[in-house]
């Protein structure tokens, strides 16, 4: 019996990669891509985008909402996964990034499912449910600024069906959010304590955070 997980060393990653579904050769060169990036740490790690693909496919999702593109690897990894008539509603503000994103979406062969909105994602959302949304998504992942967390959370909330999963990346901060807010700490840091503090106790969900990446929140609709 364990006490402890094993710590995720190069070693452990190198192996969960080898005994796992082998990574999409689209997925590789992005990832490759990416990496020289001068902003690459913002990338899904590639072990949380295979989390949520599983999830996918498991909960049978066809209808997928993600706020934050940046260069396209957790888009492009759920445009493979979903069905064919799938589709993804993709939220984000930089059109230099998301340029590359779509070079890659056009390079896997999944542009066609992928509808991306340049503006604030809060807009996005809000237009998605005057629209008429609510409770058309399957799932949807938050990985992008930190502050308006919450109000993402809250909009995803109506436009996840019960039973689809909202996913939260980065929620871990480096591990900031475990130690008391400085003066001089973001205000990423109160924000994302006080949100993380509050899952437990909210009755509209059932929160799980996994320990890989910078921290991946799942909460299941209820």
């Amino acid at each position: 019996m364990s006490t402890a997980a094993t710590a995720f060393t190069p070693e452990l990653a190198a192996y969960l990669q080898r005994i796992n579904e082998p990574e999409h050769p689209a997925l590789a060169r992005l990832r490759a891509e990416t990496a020289g990036h001068r902003l690459g740490k913002m990338a899904i790690a590639p072990e949380q985008a295979a989390t949520l693909t599983w999830l996918a496919r498991l909960i049978g999702a066809q209808h997928y909402l993600e706020i934050g593109v940046f260069t396209g690897y957790s888009s492009t990894a759920m445009a493979l996964a979903l069905p064919e008539h799938g589709r993804i509603t993709a939220c984000d503000i930089n059109a230099s990034f998301t340029e590359l994103a779509r070079e890659h979406w056009q390079t896997a062969g999944v542009e066609h499912k992928i509808s991306l909105h340049l503006q604030p994602a809060l807009f996005t959302l809000d237009e998605l449910i005057a629209e008429g949304k609510s409770g058309c998504y399957d799932i949807a992942l938050i990985d992008a600024d930190k502050p308006p967390t919450p109000q993402y959370y809250e909009r995803c909330l109506q436009l996840v069906r019960s039973g689809g999963i909202i996913a939260i990346d980065n929620i871990l901060l480096g591990g900031r959010v475990m130690a008391a807010a400085e003066e001089n700490s973001p205000p990423a840091v109160a924000i994302l304590q006080a949100f993380n503090d509050s899952l437990p106790t909210d009755p509209r969900i059932i929160p799980l955070t996994l320990p890989i990446g910078d921290g991946l929140t799942l909460l299941l609709k209820k």
